[in-house]
């Protein structure tokens, strides 16, 4: 049996920003039900505390930047009863507003010494130094935040072994030589070698140099990020790291995710009986004020930055509205990007309907009323609404980038001749490009024979948790086995 430390900054339900959360919510218990002793370590945030309810003190760190001293808190999981370790230090975690950022949107002024007393506290851990009589065979760090516990780990001559997941290359947790300084950091550090980057300290990189293993979220995003385009800068490291780099794609939750069972939807359907996802998009029109129409309902969720291609969607608005359609958009970020689709929503209320903020209830009941779930994303380490939207029947039309195009048959001719389409795929990141799918897509919605088989294949694909799970174990053992033979 492995002993797995996962460490991350963010955990579903207790706290969520983006994909991260359902990954690190997920893979855990899918990991304890192969047979690994996990623990989930991440920061004593205001509502994680509140999220658990009942803890208990296990033990007292004593931390550079920990001032009095930091507890560490024992408690369940919500939902799958995963233990969970909370670095409870007040001073650092106990705030109003969210785990990167306060309720402006502004990133907290001491984020590198929040990450880097986590980072020391799992190498604590990992080293026995917490007076813990648990010791982990594996570190599983995940993304920048974790990217120190993998570089003070390498330098010890018996310490676990440690994987290193990047969920986003994008952000890669890079502060100023003072910072670094500020931070007491051992001085081997600051090399081209190790964590810094063109002059700047770089949390990310401690993980990708120093990890024994190295994965990402999907197959084509471990491609992608080897290349200029997409590596940020990282691309000679990672092509440098190709033996030990992997993609293994990112599963879904069904147990939360599956229009027969979901709480909150309003009306549950299968496969066999789908009445109830007309149902749910009539009560998804009523929620959003849109009139009952009979026309393609596109829904969209998540995060409303560039990345995710809302820029496109501005552009390509006035054609996708001469078109019979509906778009319903749940999310928030770039403060200009929803201004901008606010007023479109006020010159279009019965065609565009956008909600700025993030509902958990409401991204369910999106992902049920809607017809087409839109997607496009300029990149896309893996992505999990796609996934979710093939189960509920939703037709995911997407860019074809990193898991996207992993997970999602284009209907073109021959994947609709033999029954393998399950959704709508584009190539180049242009609102002219964005435009024609979505006319593909309402060009196959008014054949209801053909766009009822695409729901079908859809609903039956399978990207559950089990098997990326199996393929975390194998790397796990990989890293193991490479640190016995180092």
């Amino acid at each position: 049996m492995n002993r797995v430390l996962f460490v991350t900054s963010e955990a579903h339900p207790l706290v969520k920003t983006g994909g991260l959360a359902d990954v690190s919510g997920s893979l855990p218990p899918a990991l304890r039900d192969l047979g690994c002793d996990i623990r989930l370590l991440m920061p004593a945030y205001r509502q994680a505390v509140a999220a658990i309810g009942s803890l208990r003190a296990i033990a007292t760190l004593q931390l550079p930047g920990g001032l009095d001293g930091v507890r560490l808190l024992e408690g369940r999981m919500p939902d799958s009863g995963v233990t969970v370790w909370l670095l409870d230090s007040p001073h650092h975690y106990d705030r109003e507003g969210g785990p990167y950022s306060d309720r402006n949107g502004h990133d907290w002024g001491d984020n590198a010494a929040r990450f880097a007393l986590l980072g020391r506290a799992a190498a604590d851990i990992a080293l026995g130094r917490a007076g813990l009589e648990w010791f982990p065979d594996v570190v599983h760090g995940n993304d920048w935040q974790s990217g120190l516990a993998i570089a003070l780990l390498a330098h010890e001559r018996v310490r676990p072994a440690t994987l290193f997941t990047i969920h986003n290359l994008a952000y890669q947790g890079l502060f100023s030589r003072a910072v670094f300084d500020q931070l007491n950091l051992p001085p081997h550090l600051w090399s081209a070698d190790s964590m810094e980057f063109y002059g700047q300290l770089s949390f990310l990189k401690g993980g990708l140099v120093h990890a024994d293993r190295l994965t990402t979220v999907s197959p084509t995003y471990a491609d992608e990020i080897r290349e200029r385009a997409f590596g940020y800068g990282l691309e000679g490291l990672l092509r440098h790291r190709s033996e030990v780099l992997d993609g293994i794609l990112n599963g879904a939750d069904y147990r939360a995710w599956d229009p027969a069972t979901d709480r909150h939807l309003p009306h549950h359907y299968t496969i066999d009986d789908l009445s109830g996802k007309l149902a749910n998009k009539r009560a998804l029109q009523r929620a959003f004020g849109l009139p009952e129409e009979p026309h393609l309902l596109i829904g969209m969720v998540g995060r409303i930055v560039e990345q995710k291609g809302l820029d496109l969607l501005l552009h390509a608005l006035p054609a996708l509205l001469a078109e019979p359609l509906q778009i319903v958009l749940l999310g928030s970020g770039d403060p200009g990007l929803e201004r901008a689709l606010l007023a479109q929503s006020s010159q279009h209320p019965h065609r565009f309907a956008v909600r700025i903020g993030y509902d958990e209830a409401l991204a369910h009941r999106i992902e049920a009323g809607a017809d087409l779930f839109l997607m496009p994303s300029r990149f896309e380490p893996c992505g999990l609404n796609q996934i979710y939207s093939l189960r509920y029947g939703t037709l995911p039309l997407v860019r074809r980038t990193g898991g996207l195009a992993d997970t999602v048959v284009d209907a073109n001719s021959e994947a609709l001749a033999t029954g393998e389409a399950t959704g709508f795929l584009f190539d180049a990141a242009t609102p002219q490009a964005l435009t024609t799918a979505v006319r593909r897509a309402v060009a196959c919605y008014q054949q209801p024979a053909q766009w009822q088989q695409l729901m079908r294949t859809a609903m039956v694909q399978d990207f559950s948790w089990q098997r990326s799970a199996s393929d975390y174990l194998t790397r796990y053992q990989q890293a193991i086995t490479g640190r016995q033979q180092a």
